[in-house]
Order: structure tokens, then sequence, then C-alpha cells
């Protein structure tokens, strides 16, 4: 019997038709893999794939406060990139702990598309909401409005502009385009964006559209591909998945984000005193990389401990990296054992492997940039 709270995307029948294997992620029946997890991850590594990622939340800041309002919940700093331009950062609660990840569209100075994980959209929502008190703003949630695709390998740039009949040469990393679509109040974008290591593109359409793409797509030869290889793909890159290496509990700070996070903002943001605090004192712990010499895989919640058994924190994520044929891990640990090179051990089930700490993006990304 289906779950009647489960949501379910506009492509949730072509995946069905497809034999995808789907299961429920942030409240909605996903697609796990189809053909395969190795099989899928390969080909986004070395051809093209496509990803249904239309359970991502899209939220429209608009008003003369908006460049304000934006910047006062946002770790980064949109005043300082013009329109057409992307940036990556985080929302953070007063005592630093992380909201959510999350990409920032600057469309104009008065108008911003933000985009946010699936399993916070109801929280992230209220959050900005709440946030928006006394800044003169309107905030919309487009979340049910919008599909999107994630377009993404070495061959996405040729196939997707075959496809859309759009020159996507010329656009830039962490960049977008807006085009009119069939409503004109929700115009299609975009972006030069992913979440894989991996050249790539994600659109925004209309459902109705978004399905007409995926088919176009499928009739090109691109691979569908599923949830699992789009977090082995992330994990390779050292990328952070919200609830794993980023959590309330986490801060941008203690999960090695201090690159996206500008505290010399004139008026700070929620947060920024906890996080100048943080980065002025040194973070108590930290996400790092490991490399674990053992057969067996850790998962997230396995324990991390120093070279005399003692705990000092657990996996976020492991894998045996299906590009590498290494076996690795993000974990959280105290950050006195954070340095390059030191010996740890992992707890698998009842043995101890021995690990040492590396950087954690083990893929050499292969992001296009100008």
């Amino acid at each position: 019997m289906e779950n009647p709270e489960i949501k379910k995307t506009c492509l949730h029948e072509r995946h069905t038709a497809l034999g995808a294997k789907m299961a429920p992620f942030a409240g909605f029946d996903m697609p796990i893999e189809y053909e395969g997890l190795d099989a899928e991850h390969q080909a986004v590594r070395n051809s093209v794939g496509v990803f249904d990622v239309s359970h991502m939340g899209e939220i429209i800041v608009e008003g003369p406060d908006a460049e304000r309002f934006v910047n006062h919940i946002f770790t980064n700093d949109v005043s300082a990139i013009p329109a057409g331009h992307i940036l990556y950062g985080m929302m953070t609660y007063a005592d630093g702990g992380t909201v959510d990840d999350l990409l920032v569209y600057k469309v104009a100075d008065d108008c911003y598309l933000l985009v946010i994980n699936a399993a916070n959209i109801d929280k992230d929502v209220e959050w900005i909401v709440d946030a928006a008190d006394g800044y003169d703003v309107a905030i919309t949630d487009l979340c049910e409005a919008y599909g999107e695709l994630a377009v993404q390998g070495p061959d996405a740039e040729r196939i997707l502009s075959e496809v859309t009949g759009v020159d996507l040469s010329l656009m830039g990393f962490y960049t977008f385009e807006l085009f009119d679509g069939e409503d004109a109040s929700l115009p299609v974008v975009i972006s030069r964006t992913g979440y894989t290591g991996e050249d790539g593109f994600e659109i925004y359409d209309t459902n109705e559209r978004i399905v007409e793409l995926w088919d176009a797509l499928m009739e090109s030869g691109v691979k569908p591909c599923g949830l699992g290889c789009r977090d082995t793909l992330r994990f390779e890159a050292g990328l952070p998945l919200y609830g794993d290496e980023l959590t309330a509990e986490i801060s941008p700070m203690e999960s090695g984000l201090g690159m996206f996070v500008k505290l010399d903002k004139p008026e700070g943001f929620i947060g920024s005193e906890a996080l100048k605090a943080q980065k002025a004192e040194g973070v108590r712990k930290k996400v790092v990389g490991l490399e674990i010499d053992s057969p067996a895989t850790a998962r997230h919640g396995f324990e991390v401990l120093n070279a005399e058994g003692e705990k000092i924190g657990e996996i976020t994520t492991g894998y045996r990296s299906l590009t590498l044929g290494r076996n690795l891990a993000m974990a959280l640990i105290d950050a006195k054992y954070a340095a390059l090179d030191t010996p740890v051990q992992v707890r698998i089930r009842k043995k101890l492997a021995p690990a040492r700490v590396v950087k954690k993006r083990f893929y050499t990304t292969r992001y296009k940039k100008n």
C-alpha cells in the first residue's frame, strides 16, 4: 500500500517505467538506482548522466531590502557578485550551528533565488520567513512550481546544448542564464553547477517541461542516474551533505567550509558572532578525510578512535571509492587529531581498522572554470 504522505516528483512515472529502485528520501519517493550504482557513477565520471533533483526547494526573495536580507541570513556575501552569478554558503543559527547549506542565485540586486535541500524545505522556509521581520522583502515558495534536472559529466555541455538548442559553451562556472518559459511568471533557469565534482548543469523549469526535457535526454542516450551515485560522486569530491557533514550541531567552521563564511560583512549575519569566536579560539572538532586499511566499509555513525583506543569522533560518510578503489570516509573528530597523516582507528563492527587522516577532497574535480 502506498504511503499517502510521501511525495512524488513530476518524473515519478518515468522512474518506475524504467524499473528504478525507489526508496523514500527527504519525504519523496526517489530513484536510488536504475542499471546499478557503479554503472551510473562511471557514466558521470566518464560521459554524462542525468539526475531528477525536483525534490530540491526553490525560494524567491525580492524587494528593496533583498540584498541586505539575504546577506543577513547567508554566510557568503552576495553584494560581492554581479547579477547572473551564484554563491554557495550556509544559513546558520545564532550559536553557529547550520540551518542548511544552499546556493544563492543573484537575479538582480533586488531579487535572489535560493536553492535549498529537500529534507529542510519546511524548516528553512519557516526560518527564512521569521528572519525577514523588519525587512522590506517578499518571500515566495516555488518548491511545487519548479522541477529540476542535473545533467552532469564531461559530455554534459555538448549533449545539453544539442538537446536544448542553447549554446552553453560560454557559460561560466557558477553562473546562470534565464530564458522565457511557457509560464511568463516562471523563467527557465540553466546554471553551470552540480554536486558530482564534474562539469555539468542544473535546469529549473515547470514540471511539464522538465518531463519533456527528461524524455529528450533519454532519446539522446543520456544515462539516468539515481541518488545512490549522487552520494558516491559528491563524497569523492569532498562535498558535504546536510545531515552528515553539516547539521544544527556542526558549524561551517567545523566542517572546513570557512572560505564560504564572510565574517567581515559590515552588518554581519545570523550566527556571525559565534563563528567569529570559533575562528578566534579554534574549533574543537573538525570534519576530516580518512583512508582506512580494511576490506570493510565504514558507515555513518561508526566510531573513530585514537591510537590509544579512546573515542575521538564518528564517521559522517564512508564508501569504497568507485573511482579510486580506496576505502575512504569523512569523519567528525577531535580537532587535535585533524592534522594530515595522523594515525587513527575506525571501529567497523567488532574490529578496529587502522586509518590515517587525508585531505577530504579525495577526487580531483573537473569543473569548467573560465
